[in-house]
Order: C-alpha cells, then sequence, then structure tokens
C-alpha cells in the first residue's frame, strides 16, 4: 500500500478479493492544535492564543511527601516543536525514578488539563505526558532552582470514516474500527490500541503508521488499511466498504407472512457456513459476491441462491412452494 499523491488532500485507493475490496481516501490537513477540544473533536489551526498560561490543578499521590519543601516544577506539552502550547487534555504523572517494592515505579503526583506547576522535593524523576492515546516519557532532575520543562509529544490526529458506492449512505451504527500498532510481534499478533472506535471519532495518537481494522456489522464485510499518522496534523481515513443488509423471511406462497422459529445458514461461494441465526426477520450486513441461504423449519429444509450488490440492501424471501427443498 502506499500514497498515490500527497499535499493538502492525500489519497489512497487499495484493491482485494470481494472480502476486502476497498477505496480508502487519506485526507490530512495541517491543523497545529492546542488540545482545546474534547476528544471527540477534530484537531483546529490557526488559534490566537492568550499570553497568559492557565496552569492544570495539581495532586499529590500517597508516595509523595508533602511535608517537605518542594522545588517548583513547570510542565508544558506540544505537539510539534512548532505548535502552540496544548491548552487542555493532557494527564501528567510523576513517578519516583527507583522502583518500589513491588517492582513499580511509585507515582508521586499527577495533574490534568494544561500547562501544571509541581512542587516536589530535590531529586530524579520520570515525567509522563498523555494526550489521547499519544503520549512522551522524559527523565529530569530537579536541583534547588525551579524548572521549566516543555515536552514534544510528536503526535497527530486520526479520523476514521466510512463509505458506501455510489454516495449510498451508510449504517454507521453498525460502523467500527479496531486501531492496531503496526508491527507484528513473534506471534505474528499486532498490539491492540484502541478498540470500536466510532466512525467519525478523532483520535489522538503519536505520529506513525498504524494498522486499522474495519468492520461494518459483525460477519464479512472487513476491510484492512495501514494508515500513517503526521505530527501536528489531523488524518482523515474515509474507508469505501462494498457489502449489503441483507434480510431473510421464511415465507409460504408469494405474499406469505415469514415463519417464525426458522433456523437460517448463510453459505459462502467455497462452501464454508459464514453465519448463522434463528428467526423470522434475521437481519446481517454481508460484503458483496454470491452466497447460498439455507432455511430450515420444523422437518423441512429450503434453500436458495442470492448475490449481494455493494450498497444495495435487499430482503430474500425464500418460498416453500418454489424454493429448492433438500432431503435430510
Amino acid at each position: 500500500m502506499g500514497f498515490i499523491s500527497r499535499g493538502e488532500t492525500d489519497s489512497l485507493k487499495m484493491r482485494s478479493d470481494y472480502r476486502h475490496l476497498k477505496y480508502l481516501l487519506i485526507a490530512a490537513t495541517a491543523s497545529f492544535t492546542t488540545g482545546a477540544h474534547a476528544q471527540d473533536e477534530p484537531f483546529s489551526g490557526d488559534l490566537k492564543l492568550p499570553g497568559i498560561v492557565n496552569y492544570a490543578p495539581a495532586r499529590l499521590e500517597n508516595g509523595a511527601n508533602s511535608q517537605v519543601s518542594g522545588v517548583d516544577l513547570f510542565l508544558d506539552a506540544l505537539l510539534t516543536e512548532e505548535s502552540n502550547v496544548i491548552k487542555t487534555g493532557l494527564i501528567w504523572r510523576i513517578f519516583g525514578s527507583e522502583p518500589g517494592p513491588d517492582g513499580k515505579l511509585p507515582l508521586l503526583a499527577s495533574a490534568e488539563g494544561g500547562s501544571t506547576r509541581l512542587q516536589l522535593p530535590a531529586g530524579s524523576y520520570l515525567v509522563h505526558a498523555a494526550f489521547g492515546r499519544a503520549g512522551a516519557t522524559t527523565r529530569i532532575k530537579l536541583g534547588d532552582e525551579p524548572r521549566h520543562e516543555t515536552m514534544v509529544l510528536n503526535a497527530g490526529g486520526l479520523r476514521l470514516e466510512g463509505v458506501l458506492p455510489d454516495g449510498i449512505p451508510m449504517r454507521d451504527q453498525k460502523l467500527r474500527f479496531n486501531i492496531y500498532e503496526d508491527g507484528e510481534n513473534d506471534e505474528g499478533e499486532r498490539q491492540l490500541i484502541l478498540p470500536n472506535v466510532r466512525p467519525g471519532r478523532t483520535v489522538r495518537l503519536n505520529a506513525g503508521t498504524y494498522h486499522i481494522v474495519s468492520n461494518y456489522g459483525d460477519v464479512n464485510a472487513t476491510i484492512r488499511a495501514d494508515i500513517q499518522v503526521e505530527a501536528g496534523k489531523t488524518t482523515t481515513a474515509k474507508v469505501e466498504h462494498r457489502a449489503a443488509q441483507v434480510t431473510l423471511n421464511l415465507v409460504r406462497g408469494k405474499n406469505g407472512f415469514p415463519l417464525a422459529d426458522t433456523a437460517w445458514s448463510v453459505l459462502g461461494a467455497s462452501g464454508d457456513i459464514i453465519a448463522e441465526n434463528v428467526g423470522a426477520f434475521p437481519t446481517m450486513i454481508l460484503a458483496a459476491g454470491d452466497y447460498t441461504v439455507i432455511a430450515k423449519n420444523k422437518n423441512r429444509v429450503f434453500q436458495r441462491d442470492i448475490t449481494i450488490r455493494a450498497g444495495r440492501d435487499i430482503v430474500v424471501k425464500v418460498d416453500t412452494e418454489t424454493a429448492e427443498q433438500l432431503t435430510q
């Protein structure tokens, strides 16, 4: 996979078989954000920031000694070296530099918001700044003088959306994205970063490449793609699913009412069962392609071959009077 063009709008088209056929449009726009928006909002640019920095309230954890006079530590964070100070959405955590009895670094202080001011005894610390799923860690040493530390997160945003062919509206409530690390471990698996991301949500991530799995429904309409997130920018990825919603009915005669207690099986072109359900009106989303539908009601079994066209929702009626009946 690769970017075809690069500029104000990048586009990427990918193709595979009917289960993975996809078109991915990537739009990366410069957006030097200050974090003034909530997690689900896209980054904005060209903000006019006041000269006064509001400090996030800090709190000392149980491991910190509040009786010892502290040295001022001022912390702020940037998306890139050229961007403005992030004003909201940060979580600061200060850890001791030596592991505790449990083998873990003790959490000594934390703060939420934007820039923050902490008072800590002189010594060495690990400072972690989290901004959504993006973050950075640095080691600092406090002496007798106040210290101002600015951390560059090297982070951006990723906004994921789904589309169907020919501009047909998509059922967004049935669309979800899983975000994984790009690389695989020794077992050939990827680390899951964030599951079940809603379409239209902007996720804050460190700059880099991520593996995206898009599921439309819960059967076989799945698309995979590798997306590049750039620091200081919001990347919008539009994934085209070639799939449709299918409703199954077993009826007696052309105008018959769907029969209850019907057991359904949907077979793919290879003959494998890809979906099963029980009921009079089962509904599912299937990738475009050819299928065989099998309906069992009481002691009778019927089957019908169907073709799913991308974006064309259908109601499939299996008529007991005309459909092929199978012997058990």
